[in-house]
């Protein structure tokens, strides 16, 4: 049965003291929190640094079965190959983020882009073939050529999402090219009718068979946790 995963970039701020982590609740404990009140988190630690197995095992025994964590594809595959002869810069990856998969805690890697990374479909192509096939990919791109039918055809063709995500610079096209939908929601407030049409489309994914991804962006206050179970109540 399709199933709405929704939560926030990150979970590690003191600043989301005392609306939505107790006032007096350790840092050591946020993570539990978090998963008791949403059921998925988008981790960006993993784009600078290769998590440790104790750290990834830590989060898997803070979390609850059902709970994923969506992880940012390191910054070496992204911005410094861009894709190209990143074959053991991947395989790296993949095995330092082996715990949450063996856990079946892991969600979709996402693939962000640099924005200087121009639209190339050949490294594209090339790029998907090295990825195993049993996992979940989202791409975002963040430069306009990449915005194009050859591209989400290239995507569509190895069952990778395009990565749904708001922007102040590109307008992303709700062009769905996998069997799941990964949203990246990057506005700083949602009014009422907003939060309903993202319900509504959210309703209209699962109704298609597709798993949702939704990710609210993480703010010096916690809004976004907040808009995420607002979203989560609502099915």
């Amino acid at each position: 049965m399709p199933r709405l995963h929704a939560g926030s970039s990150g979970f590690a701020y003191a600043s989301w003291k005392p609306v939505f982590y107790p006032q007096k609740l350790a840092a050591a404990k946020f993570l539990g929190h978090y998963a008791s009140r949403l059921n998925a988190v988008e981790i960006n630690y993993t784009f600078r640094r290769l998590p440790s197995a104790a750290t990834l095992e830590k989060w898997v025994a803070s979390t609850p079965d059902g709970f994923v964590f969506a992880v940012k594809a390191n910054m070496r595959i992204t911005h410094i190959l861009k894709l190209k002869n990143a074959e053991q810069s991947t395989e790296l990856f993949l095995k330092m983020i082996d715990p949450l998969r063996t856990s079946r805690r892991l969600g979709p890697i996402l693939f962000q882009l640099a924005p200087t990374f121009k639209r190339d479909d050949e490294v594209l192509e090339n790029y998907l073939k090295l990825l195993p096939g049993d996992l979940r990919y989202a791409f975002e791109f963040r430069h306009a050529s990449w915005l194009a039918d050859p591209v989400y055809e290239i995507l569509g063709r190895s069952n990778v999402s395009l990565c749904l995500a708001e922007s102040e610079k590109l307008e992303i096209p709700k062009v769905i090219t996998a069997d799941f939908v990964y949203s990246r929601l990057r506005k700083a407030d949602y009014t009422k009718e907003m939060m309903a049409a993202i319900e509504g489309q959210t309703r209209e994914q699962l109704a298609a068979g597709r798993d949702v991804f939704a990710f609210f962006k993480h703010e010096e206050d916690p809004h976004g946790a907040l808009y995420a179970e607002d979203l989560l109540a609502r099915f």
